[in-house]
C-alpha cells in the first residue's frame, strides 16, 4: 500500500523542488569541501611553523660541544638567545629551548621545559632524527621540535638533545585567518550559485506556469488542442497527453449530445404511432384484436430501439475502461448460438458451427453483444430451409468470426451506409443500430469488420460477414470442434 504523501511534499512547488534539489547537495558539497581546505591549509601552516622549529634547533645544535675523552664526553653549550631572535615572527610568539643529554641532564636553556620522552618515528619525514610533539610550557600550548644532535670532536664523542618550543598564538591566529577567507569565499561562490540557479529556475518553470495560466483562464466547454509553440521539449508529452484526452473528452461529449439527439429524434416517432394507436382503439375505429395487436408491435419495436440505443451508450463508456481480463470467444459465440437456436429452428436452418479456443482482452458482454447482433442478422436474413455456417478461427496473432448466410447480399449503394446508426437494410425492418454497435465494439477492441457478397456462377447466394480481433495470448490448443 503506497504511502500519503505528508503535507510538505504537497506544499513543495516545482521552483521550490528545484531550488532544494540543486542548492542543497552544492551546499552539502561546498560544507565539506570548507572543512577539507580548511585542514589542508591547516596543515601545510603547521608544517611550515615545524620547519621553522626544527631550523632552530639546527641552529642551538650548531653551538655544542663537547669535551673529554670518547663516550666519556661531556656536553657543553653557549647559545645566544638572540640567535632564535630571527626564527620568531613577531611578539605574538615565543620560542624555548632545552639542550640536554640522553639522560635527561639540563646542559643549557630552560629548566622547566620537560624532557622529551617520547620516541623517533620509524620513518620521519625529515632525514635528521627529528620528532614534534604538542605540550604545555607555564600553562601555554606550544609545538616542540626535538632534534638528537651527534656531537663528535676529536677525542670526545656525545649525543645532545635539543628541544626548541614555541607558543600558538601566531598558529592560532593564522589558522582563524584561513577559516575566515575559506568561508567568506565560499559564501560568495553559495549566492552566485544560488542567484544563478533561482534565475535559470525561473527561466525553466516559466513555461509551466504560462500552460497552468491558460488552463485556468479557458472555458469549461472549450475542449481545442493546447498550442505553445516556444513550449521545450520536456513539455511536449505532456501536452501531448492533454490534447489526446482532451480529444477523447470532445468525443465522448459529442457521443453524449448524438444519443440524446437521436434518442429523442427516434423515440418520437414509436411513441406518436403508439398515441394515435390508442386514440384510435378507443374511438373504436378498429377492432380491438387488431389495435392490441398494432400496439403490441409498435411498444416491441420500440423497447428494441431503446435497448440497442442503450447498448450503444454501454460500448461507448466501456471502450474508455480497460479490461484486465481474457474472454473465450468460442465460449460466448456457443452461448449466444444456443439462445437464437429457437430463431435457427424457426426457420429450419442448415446450422454449422466450428470454433476453437480464442481469447480476447475485453469485457464479456462486448464480446456477447457483438456475436448476437451478427448472428441475429444472419438469422433474419436468411431464407427458410438455408443454410447458415458460423466459424472461428485463429492465427498467431489474431482470431476471426465468419458467418456465411444465404440472404440475398448487400448492394453497393447500402454498403456505403450500413454500418451508419439508423440505416437498416429494409425499410420497417429493424431500428438500424445492429450494425453500429458491431463496428463501435470492434473499433473499441482493434479490430476489423467487412461484409462481402458471396458468389456462384455469376449470383449472389449469400453474404461472409468477417469480424477479427485481436488475441489476448496465443491459443493453448487450435483444435476443431465441429458442431451442428
Amino acid at each position: 500500500m503506497k504511502k500519503a504523501p505528508g503535507p510538505f511534499s504537497r506544499r513543495l512547488s516545482l521552483r521550490s523542488y528545484l531550488m532544494l534539489g540543486i542548492l542543497l547537495p552544492v551546499a552539502l558539497f561546498i560544507v565539506v569541501d570548507t572543512v577539507v581546505l580548511y585542514r589542508q591549509a591547516l596543515a601545510a601552516v603547521n608544517t611550515a611553523y615545524d620547519r621553522s622549529l626544527l631550523a632552530s634547533a639546527k641552529v642551538i645544535g650548531e653551538h655544542i660541544t663537547a669535551r673529554g675523552d670518547a663516550d666519556a664526553a661531556r656536553l657543553e653549550a653557549s647559545v645566544p638567545y638572540a640567535a632564535l631572535e630571527v626564527f620568531e615572527a613577531d611578539n605574538r610568539s615565543r620560542m624555548i629551548y632545552r639542550i640536554s643529554n640522553t639522560a635527561g641532564e639540563l646542559i643549557d636553556g630552560f629548566e622547566d621545559l620537560r624532557v622529551w620522552q617520547g620516541q623517533l618515528p620509524a620513518q620521519g619525514p625529515y632525514a635528521a632524527l627529528v620528532d614534534f610533539y604538542d605540550d604545555t610550557y607555564r600553562g601555554d600550548d606550544v609545538r616542540v621540535a626535538v632534534l638528537l644532535q651527534p656531537i663528535a670532536m676529536q677525542q670526545a664523542r656525545a649525543m645532545a638533545v635539543v628541544q626548541v618550543a614555541e607558543t600558538l598564538e601566531l598558529r592560532h591566529t593564522l589558522a582563524r585567518q584561513i577559516l575566515f577567507d575559506t568561508l567568506w569565499r565560499q559564501l560568495a561562490l553559495v549566492s552566485v550559485i544560488a542567484l544563478v540557479v533561482f534565475v535559470v529556475v525561473q527561466r525553466a518553470t516559466r513555461p509551466v506556469r504560462r500552460l497552468s495560466t491558460l488552463m485556468q483562464e479557458r472555458r469549461a466547454d472549450d475542449l481545442t488542442p493546447l498550442q505553445m509553440v516556444d513550449a521545450p521539449v520536456e513539455l511536449l508529452p505532456l501536452m501531448e497527453a492533454t490534447n489526446t484526452t482532451m480529444r477523447r473528452l470532445h468525443h465522448l461529449l459529442d457521443n453524449q449530445k448524438r444519443f440524446v439527439r437521436d434518442t429523442s429524434h427516434q423515440l418520437r416517432t414509436p411513441l406518436a404511432v403508439l398515441k394515435v394507436q390508442v386514440q384510435s382503439a378507443l374511438r373504436g375505429d378498429v377492432d380491438a384484436t387488431q389495435g392490441l395487436t398494432e400496439i403490441s408491435h409498435t411498444v416491441e419495436r420500440a423497447t428494441q430501439l431503446a435497448n440497442q440505443m442503450l447498448a450503444l451508450a454501454k460500448v461507448a463508456q466501456l471502450a474508455q475502461e480497460q479490461a484486465t481480463e481474457s474472454v473465450d470467444w468460442a465460449g460466448i459465440l456457443r452461448e449466444v448460438a444456443l439462445d437464437l437456436s429457437p430463431l435457427i429452428a424457426d426457420k429450419s436452418l442448415d446450422f454449422e458451427i466450428d470454433t476453437v479456443p480464442a481469447p480476447i482482452q475485453t469485457h464479456a458482454w462486448m464480446l456477447r453483444e457483438l456475436s448476437r447482433n451478427l448472428l441475429h442478422n444472419a438469422i433474419r436474413y436468411s431464407p427458410g430451409q438455408g443454410r447458415l455456417r458460423v466459424r472461428l478461427l485463429c492465427d498467431a496473432n489474431h482470431a476471426a468470426l465468419v458467418i456465411s448466410d444465404s440472404g440475398p447480399g448487400i448492394s453497393e449503394e447500402l454498403r456505403k451506409r450500413l454500418f451508419q446508426p439508423f440505416s437498416a437494410g429494409q425499410v420497417h425492418s429493424g431500428s438500424g443500430l445492429g450494425l453500429a454497435i458491431c463496428l463501435e465494439i470492434t473499433q473499441a477492441l482493434g479490430g476489423q469488420i467487412e461484409l462481402v457478397n458471396r458468389s456462384h456462377h455469376g449470383q449472389i447466394d449469400g453474404l461472409d460477414t468477417t469480424v477479427r480481433l485481436p488475441l489476448a495470448a496465443p491459443p493453448a490448443a487450435l483444435t476443431t470442434k465441429p458442431h451442428t
